[in-house]
C-alpha cells in the first residue's frame, strides 16, 4: 500500500519537484521518480498543438499529450486508506541518514537505520521519520538525511560515498562512520567524518573543489535514482548539498495560446479536437455539446449553433481548415498575431483590446495591447544538474538533458495558466536607427567583451550566440518596467512575467508583453491591464526611467566593466535591474541601464535620452 508523505502544489512539479529533484520534508526526503511510474490516466489532457509540435521536434514523434499532473481525489484528502496510485509516486533519497545524537552515518539498507511510518487515523498524511535502533546515547533516536551528495552535469545524482572518502579509496574495513564537528562555526574544514575501527578521519572541506574531488571522490557512477538506471559516466562526481539549487534545474517550453485560424469556432474546434473527434452526425452534436459545457470545456462554443458546430468539426475531419505551422521558434507566430492590425478579440484564452499610446512616449511606442485574457502553456521536457541550462542561449551548447522517464516518453507533465497583460511594440524605424548608431556599437563592444569572456571561460565559441543590443535594451526595460509595476498593480513582482520578442532568423521583432499568470483567477483581477492605459502607462514609464537613471550601488553599478569579470551584465544589478528567477526569461543576464537612460558613465548610447 502506498503512503502519502506529503503535498506540493501541482505547479512546483514543473519548477521545483520534478522528476529527479528532491524535496526537503520534516522528517526525511524524497526524490519524485519518473513519468513512467506516474498513473498517467489519473492526469487529464491540455489541448496546446503549437507546444506538443515543439516537444515532438524535441523528444520525438511519439509524444502524443500534455498532461497535468495526477491530483489525489477528494476521498483520499478525507483519509481514505485506498491510495494505490494516487498522486505522485516518490522514493526515500538520500538513503544515508545520521543520527542526531550519536552522529552515526549510515544507510537505511544496514546500520541499524530504519524509516518508521506512524499512522495517524484523522489524517490522511502519515508521520515518517528515520530512527537509528542501536543510538548508543539513547538506544532508539531520530535520525537526518545526510546532507551531503555527488551529481555531475550529465544530470546523474548519487549517495555521498562516505565510506570511500573517509579511506581514500575502496577499503574492506565495515567500521562505524560517525559525523563530529570541530568549533563553534560548524564550517566545512570544522565538520569531521571518522571510521571508528581504523580511525581515519577527513574533514568535509576535502570534498569540496575541482583538484579535492578528483583526489578524494570516485568517478560518477551515472546514476539515475529516480529511474532505477546506472549510465556509463566518466565524468568526475561533485559535491552538492541537499536542498541546493544546483541539483535540479528544469528544461521547460513554454507557449501562449493564440488564435492559429481566422475564425473562433474553428479555433476551438482545433484546440478541442482529440474530444471532438468521435462526434460524426448532428445528433451526437446535439447530445455530447451540452455535456462537455457543462463539465467547463468548450469554452465560447455556447455561442454557435449545432449545425455550424457540426459543419466546423466536419470541416476539419476533411482537413479543409486546416493551418500548419512550420516555425520551430515559438514566439514569431506569437509575434505575428499581437501585430495584428485588427488583433482577435473573441478568442476564449485571447482576449485583446488596443489602447492608446502615451503622448510623451508616441515617437518610440507603436502600439499598446491590453491583454484582458490570455493563457500560458509551460511543459517539462527534462533537467539538468550542475549547471543551469539558461547558462546559454545555444540549445547544443547546454549541458546534457537528463531524461524525465525510462524510455521514450509518450507524454509531458504540463500546466497551464490563465492571467493579463500589457504588449508594447515600439517602432522599429526608431530601434534600427538607434542600435546601428556609433555610440550604441561602442556600448555593445562592451557587452561582447563580457560574453566572449564568459564564454572563454566555459570552454564555448566565443564569437557564436550574442543575442545583440536590442535584445540587451529591450530586456532591461521589461526589468525596469517589472519592479515599477510591482509597486502599482497590487501583484508581487516575482508573479509578473515577461516575454522579449526581439529580431532573430525567423522574424524582425521589438516588443515586450509583461503579463500575470496564476493557477486560478488571482490572475486575472485586472490590475496590471489597468496600468496599460494610456495616463498610467505614460506615469509608469516616466518612473521607471526615473528611477533607472540613478542606482543606490552607483558609482559601482554603472561603472561595471563586463570584459573584466566577465560577465554578461554592465550597468545592472540587484538593487536597480535584476528580478527574480521567475520572471525573468534569461537569468538577469544581457542587461544595461546606460542603453535604456542617461548615466553618468554614458549619456550617448540610452534609447530614452530625450526622456
Amino acid at each position: 500500500m502506498d503512503t502519502i508523505v506529503g503535498s506540493v502544489r501541482p505547479s512546483q512539479l514543473l519548477w521545483t519537484y520534478g522528476p529527479g529533484a528532491m524535496i526537503d520534508l520534516p522528517n526525511l526526503s524524497v526524490m519524485t521518480l519518473g513519468t513512467h511510474k506516474w498513473n498517467w490516466s489519473n492526469c487529464e489532457e491540455i489541448e496546446e498543438s503549437r507546444l506538443l509540435r515543439e516537444v515532438q521536434q524535441i523528444l520525438g514523434n511519439q509524444v502524443d499529450a500534455l498532461r497535468r499532473p495526477p491530483l489525489p481525489d477528494e476521498n483520499v484528502v478525507l483519509g481514505n486508506p485506498q491510495l494505490e496510485n494516487k498522486g505522485v509516486p516518490v522514493i526515500n533519497y538520500p538513503r544515508f541518514f545520521r543520527c542526531m545524537k550519536c552522529g552515526t552515518v549510515g544507510s537505511v539498507d544496514k546500520d541499524h537505520f530504519v524509516i518508521e511510518d506512524k499512522k495517524n487515523r484523522f489524517s490522511p498524511q502519515s508521520k515518517i521519520k528515520c530512527i537509528h535502533k542501536t543510538c548508543e546515547k539513547k538506544g532508539i533516536s531520530e535520525a537526518v538525511p545526510a546532507r551531503f551528495l555527488v551529481a555531475c552535469r550529465h544530470g546523474h545524482i548519487d549517495d555521498f560515498p562516505w565510506r570511500w572518502f573517509v579511506h581514500g579509496g575502496p577499503t574492506n574495513c565495515t567500521g562505524n562512520l560517525k559525523f563530529h564537528g570541530r568549533g563553534a562555526a560548524l564550517q566545512t574544514q570544522q565538520l569531521w567524518v571518522k571510521c571508528e575501527e581504523c580511525k581515519s578521519s577527513k574533514p568535509l572541506s576535502m570534498a569540496f573543489g575541482k583538484d579535492n574531488q578528483i583526489k578524494y571522490l570516485p568517478k560518477c557512477r551515472g546514476r539515475h535514482p529516480h529511474l532505477g538506471t546506472f549510465d556509463n559516466c566518466s565524468e568526475n562526481a561533485r559535491t552538492v548539498l541537499l536542498g541546493a539549487t544546483n541539483t535540479w534545474f528544469p528544461i521547460q517550453k513554454s507557449v501562449l495560446a493564440i488564435p492559429m485560424h481566422g475564425n473562433s469556432l474553428a479555433q476551438i474546434i482545433d484546440d478541442n479536437w482529440k474530444i471532438l473527434s468521435d462526434i460524426t452526425s448532428i445528433e451526437q452534436t446535439k447530445l455530447i455539446i451540452p455535456i462537455l459545457l457543462n463539465a467547463g470545456k468548450l469554452q465560447g462554443i455556447e455561442s454557435f449553433d449545432d449545425d455550424s458546430i457540426f459543419t466546423a468539426i466536419e470541416r476539419k475531419r476533411s482537413g479543409d481548415d486546416r493551418k500548419v505551422v512550420h516555425f520551430s521558434d515559438l514566439k514569431s507566430p506569437e509575434w505575428e498575431v499581437l501585430t495584428k492590425p485588427d488583433p482577435p478579440t473573441d478568442f476564449p484564452h485571447f482576449l485583446s483590446e488596443k489602447t492608446d499610446v502615451p503622448e510623451k512616449f508616441s515617437s518610440l511606442l507603436e502600439e499598446v495591447l491590453l491583454m484582458k485574457r490570455l493563457r500560458e502553456v509551460n511543459a517539462l521536457i527534462g533537467f539538468t544538474r550542475v549547471e543551469a541550462p539558461e547558462e546559454t542561449l545555444d540549445p547544443d551548447e547546454r549541458p546534457p538533458m537528463a531524461p524525465i522517464c525510462k524510455g521514450e516518453p509518450e507524454w509531458v507533465p504540463a500546466n497551464e495558466v490563465h492571467g493579463e497583460g500589457i504588449f508594447m511594440k515600439f517602432n522599429e524605424n526608431i530601434l534600427s536607427e538607434w542600435e546601428n548608431s556609433e555610440e550604441v556599437k561602442e556600448r555593445e563592444k562592451m557587452l561582447i567583451a563580457g560574453y566572449k569572456g564568459w564564454r572563454d571561460a566555459r570552454k564555448l565559441d566565443p564569437e557564436k550566440g550574442f543575442p545583440g543590443v536590442r535584445f540587451a535594451m529591450l530586456h532591461t526595460l521589461s526589468h525596469l518596467l517589472i519592479r515599477e509595476m510591482a509597486l502599482e498593480c497590487g501583484y508581487n513582482a516575482a508573479s509578473i512575467r515577461e516575454r522579449i520578442y526581439s529580431t532573430n532568423e525567423n522574424s524582425v521583432m521589438g516588443g515586450i508583453l509583461l503579463y500575470t499568470a496564476a493557477a486560478d483567477s488571482d490572475g486575472t483581477l485586472g490590475g496590471l491591464v489597468e496600468l496599460g492605459k494610456k495616463h498610467n502607462l505614460e506615469n509608469i514609464l516616466s518612473k521607471a526611467l526615473e528611477r533607472a537613471t540613478i542606482c543606490s550601488s552607483d558609482p559601482l553599478c554603472f561603472e561595471h566593466d563586463p570584459a573584466k569579470d566577465r560577465t554578461l551584465h554592465s550597468a545592472a544589478c540587484h538593487a536597480c535591474s535584476f528580478v527574480g528567477e521567475t520572471s525573468c526569461e534569461f537569468g538577469n543576464q544581457f542587461l544595461d541601464r546606460s542603453l535604456i537612460v542617461k548615466t553618468f558613465d554614458d549619456n550617448n548610447a540610452a534609447f530614452f535620452k530625450d526622456f
